[in-house]
């Protein structure tokens, strides 16, 4: 499957410990072995899944589209709940 990353996806990535990056890693892994594994969003969000997950004791959310047909997944943003989701919808 190939995976496309938006730049949200990919500043908040950069930031993380290598410790960190893994745990993401695996995140991603299980996506991609389940792509419904996230939870599906309604309304201006549509199409958008939710995986939740943590790290270092914080929740963290990361979103992504999986796009089966076309054998893709996006990766549109990773970060903790505060303003999350105003910040996708932008």
């Amino acid at each position: 499957m190939q995976i496309l990353q938006f730049s949200a996806f990919k500043r908040a990535y950069k930031k993380l410990h290598p410790q960190e990056r893994r745990t993401v890693d695996d995140a991603i892994r299980s996506i991609l072995a389940d792509p419904e594994l996230g939870e599906a969003k309604l309304g201006d969000l549509a199409g958008v899944r939710i995986y939740k997950f943590r790290l270092q004791n914080q929740i963290v959310l990361l979103a992504y589209q999986a796009n089966i047909s076309e054998n893709q997944l996006l990766l549109l943003a990773l970060g903790p709940h505060e303003n999350f989701y105003r910040d996708l919808k932008h």
